[in-house]
């Protein structure tokens, strides 16, 4: 993360004698980046963090992602899925390759401990409300916010509130972080970056929780690009944190809180991104004013991102581009390279004078390939790809 925070108690100097009430020693962890080359922090546990009394396999049902093929624009809804249970072992794979995963979930219940050893994850909350306990302290999340968790930290998601959690979940296999070129040299935010430190969240307070004997579910690397899934079992319970300091840790950006930049003609995506990872970035789409050339067209012109697929999570208002779609709230559209996209018929002369546009969407473009995991082809709307052979909808 861009700037330092101190949560807890912590001694004076790093690597020295920090004593419990009962004479014993914390156990340190540094938990860092790149071989101890890039951002860390140092977490001080009750408990020895390494102490664990039993690891067994666990082995998710999961089908093998399937290529796009035939190559074809994809419209998915995912309130349609049979989705239920909790955020974590509930997520339904929707598209996947090599350098991230998206996924969606309705959760009602609790999630178990969760560690992902593989990257971090970027969960977007289409709507309901959480408590997410982590091993930095907890954090409460809603409709709106993006939550960034750093590879391997352990957490769980606990719904809150009369309705189900809904989330997307981009799952990196490296790090998520703001737009490099929203930062500095030393990592602060730029004055023309459309978000700052201001509107960042992260816990504030230690999280201490007694217990043992408690499982914690951890996925990881296997041979090639195969993912696995070990269950730990820790002697003591891993919220044992008395204090942490450093520049890594889990921390929430509220969609509602982005700036969006606008011109007097159309503002291609990268005006709208917000995070980027390992050949992907995450871009959104705000209520905004728009264009204000005399003869600008407010909605995007046909484009062909030939290094790219692009995803399209709609989460809210009207996406004047999309109409006439089939495209709803919860929808999820993919454009693959190898195929020119672009406005709905009827879309660009209706935009002609428009002001402000009510939508709001999250997009993922990945540098490489998307397959598609069964659940997606479960909720899959088969007429998509013809739509722009339709009359206009005036």
């Amino acid at each position: 993360m861009p700037f330092y925070r101190s949560v807890g108690q912590i001694p004076d100097k790093r690597h020295t004698q920090f004593r419990q009430s009962d004479g014993s020693l914390y156990h340190e962890e540094l938990m860092g980046q790149e071989g101890f080359s890039s951002d860390s922090s140092l977490l001080y546990h009750r408990f020895r963090p390494t102490a664990i009394s039993s690891a067994a396999e666990h082995r998710p049902e999961r089908a093998e992602p399937a290529a796009n093929h035939p190559l074809k624009p994809r419209h998915f809804r995912t309130h349609k899925l049979d989705a239920s249970g909790d955020a974590i072992l509930g997520r339904e794979h929707l598209l996947s390759n090599a350098d991230c995963r998206i996924s969606y979930s309705v959760a009602t219940e609790p999630s178990p401990l969760y560690r992902n050893a593989i990257g971090d994850e970027c969960i977007y909350v289409e709507s309901g409300t959480a408590h997410v306990e982590t091993s930095f302290g907890a954090i409460d999340i809603g409709e709106g916010d993006y939550l960034v968790m750093p590879m391997s930290t352990i957490y769980r998601v606990i719904p809150t509130g009369p309705e189900p959690l809904r989330t997307l979940v981009i799952e990196s296999t490296g790090h998520i972080t703001p737009a490099k070129r929203y930062l500095s040299v030393r990592g602060q935010f730029l004055e023309h970056s459309p978000y700052c430190e201001r509107d960042l969240r992260s816990p504030a307070e230690p999280l201490l929780v007694d217990g043992e004997d408690v499982d914690v579910y951890v996925q990881h690397r296997g041979r090639g690009s195969a993912t696995l899934w070990t269950k730990f079992t820790y002697a003591h319970h891993p919220f044992d944190v008395a204090g942490w300091d450093g520049c890594l840790y889990p921390w929430v950006f509220s969609i509602h809180d982005f700036e969006p930049i606008t011109g007097r003609i159309h503002q291609p995506p990268p005006a709208h991104q917000v995070f980027q990872g390992p050949n992907f970035v995450i871009c959104n789409f705000v209520p905004r004013k728009v264009d204000y050339h005399p003869d600008a067209i407010p909605v995007p012109y046909n484009h062909h991102n030939v290094d790219s697929d692009e995803v399209m999570f709609y989460c809210g208002g009207n996406y004047e581009a999309r109409r006439g779609s089939g495209i709803e709230q919860g929808s999820i559209s993919l454009h693959p390279s190898g195929f020119t996209h672009g406005p709905q018929p009827g879309a660009p002369e209706r935009s002609i004078g428009a002001e402000y546009f009510d939508e709001l969407a999250v997009m993922v473009d990945t540098f490489r390939p998307l397959e598609l995991c069964q659940p997606a082809l479960d909720v899959e709307d088969t007429n998509y790809a013809w739509t722009w052979n339709r009359d206009p909808v005036l």
